[in-house]
């Protein structure tokens, strides 16, 4: 669900929900303090007692009295003169919010000192007055019922009057205003607990977990995770700082496990220089020392710090390639090469340089002379290299030998190496072709060379659009193949 969506429901359920709350509430309330009053009062309440006026209201409980105190008069007029007897009845009157006056003539029998300023405004006897109805004196905030009758003795006119503040509602009225005042600040609260919840668990927590993941990621620490709902914004935010962490973390493996490489391979030129340099000073000191006294071995000790020479400038040299191949700086010259006399040529120069090694080398070209590859002459050289020297450097036979075949295989020219070395276990097959990969750790520290060579070469013939693989039997041999794209005339 959106983040507009929630807020837009949160917005609706903070309006509507405490309405309907508080009317349920209200209407059920009401039900029940109206039969509390109807039982209480034996009357009966036909409108709303919250929202009716307090004459009505007052009215009708007057009406009641006035039942009373007109059963009263026909038991027995004369206690009507009885101030004891009035001063009950005014305490069982205003028990229920009204007072009590009764005047003979123009005289007051008996009137409670609330009512003393009112008298002056009571209607005289015999005024007309509809029956239980209820008339309004006093600024039009009391209500009055008139009861007129005759003493018998003295044949006095006499009334007797109810009265009640029209600011007096039923006790149960009264507290049924308490109640719903009481309810409706608990609804409120409940229904801003519950949005609250709603909103701190949809926007707040997600926020809470993206700042401590913040200050994680701040302190260095990238091991952890952070989960979100894709349904919505803040979800999708999650979603994208646990992308962005996950790739962090990536980045910063590939730095640590690059900063490993580099000191290997810091590690093993050095060691591999160190052979070579150890020579060269030995030569060089035997010449300074006069121990080349013939033109024979003077020729031989310079032939040999050359070729020492050589060793170091190959290790140099992988060191600078390695370098670029880290940052995606490898100088690339594609062009068209014509495949018969380009691996002609590198056959030739091959076979010179391994005569020497006691290695016999033999080339075979499948592929029509027509043949085109887009490649870079420079690097691909490089490709043959590796390989051959790593084969040579793995030979555990007296008399090695090297193949090289060119086949046609479709929209691809492959080329295969294949050496009679010691070979290469099946389990190691898979990750020879990886930076600093050891299958004989041993066996690379005494030959020596970076660890890097084939990594090169995988390296140089993906940028080409190929790919490079390896087939092994212990003991027999390994055969080395990669592929490299056609030119065709289209292109």
């Amino acid at each position: 669900m959106k983040l507009r969506t929630r807020m837009w429901i949160t917005f609706l359920a903070v309006l509507f929900i405490p309405i309907i709350l508080i009317s349920a509430a209200s209407i059920g309330m009401l039900h029940y303090q109206i039969g509390v009053i109807e039982k209480a009062y034996g009357i009966t309440l036909n409108i709303n007692p919250l929202t009716s006026a307090p004459v009505q209201m007052i009215g009708r409980r007057a009406g009641q009295l006035q039942d009373q105190v007109e059963e009263l008069l026909e038991e027995d007029t004369i206690r009507f003169r009885d101030q004891a007897f009035l001063q009950e009845l005014e305490q069982s009157f205003s028990e229920l919010g009204f007072h009590l006056v009764v005047r003979a003539e123009n005289t007051v029998i008996y009137a409670p000192k609330e009512m003393t300023s009112l008298l002056s405004e009571l209607p005289a006897y015999g005024t007309d007055q509809e029956e239980n109805t209820s008339s309004l004196i006093g600024n039009d905030q009391h209500v009055l019922r008139q009861i007129d009758f005759i003493f018998p003795d003295d044949q006095d006119p006499a009334s007797v009057f109810i009265i009640s503040d029209t600011t007096t509602v039923f006790p149960e009225i009264k507290r049924a205003y308490t109640e719903i005042l009481f309810v409706v600040v608990l609804i409120m609260m409940l229904t801003a607990g519950l949005m609250t919840m709603w909103i701190y668990y949809f926007l707040v927590q997600p926020l809470d977990e993206l700042k401590t993941a913040t200050l994680k990621i701040k302190e260095g620490d990238l091991d952890f995770t952070i989960e979100g709902n894709e349904k919505d914004e803040i979800g999708q935010l999650c979603i994208a700082f646990e992308e962005m962490r996950r790739r962090l973390q990536e980045t910063t493996e590939e730095k640590i496990a690059s900063d490993a490489e580099s000191k290997e391979l810091i590690s093993n030129i050095s060691h591999d220089l160190r052979t070579p340099i150890a020579t060269v000073r030995g030569y060089v000191e035997g010449i300074m020392d006069g121990v080349a006294d013939t033109p024979e071995k003077m020729d031989r000790y310079i032939r040999i710090i050359h070729n020492k020479v050589k060793d170091m400038e190959k290790l140099i040299d992988e060191l600078t390639f390695y370098s670029r191949i880290d940052t995606n700086r490898i100088p690339y010259n594609f062009a068209r090469i014509n495949v018969g006399a380009y691996f002609g040529d590198c056959a030739e120069e091959l076979q010179t340089e391994l005569a020497s090694e006691n290695v016999e080398f033999d080339y075979a070209n499948y592929c029509d002379s027509e043949t085109m590859v887009i490649a870079d002459a420079e690097q691909i050289s490089r490709v043959i290299n590796n390989i051959i020297s790593n084969s040579i450097k793995y030979m555990d036979k007296e008399k090695g030998m090297l193949h090289m075949r060119l086949l046609d295989v479709g929209d691809f020219v492959q080329v295969e190496i294949e050496d009679n070395g010691k070979g290469i276990a099946q389990k190691d097959l898979p990750y020879i072709f990886d930076r600093f990969y050891r299958t004989d750790s041993s066996r690379n520290s005494a030959k020596g060379g970076s660890g890097i060579g084939l990594s090169i070469v995988r390296k140089i013939l993906e940028d080409h659009g190929g790919k490079v693989w390896a087939t092994s039997r212990e003991g027999t041999g390994t055969v080395m193949h990669f592929v490299l794209r056609k030119c065709h005339v289209e292109e």
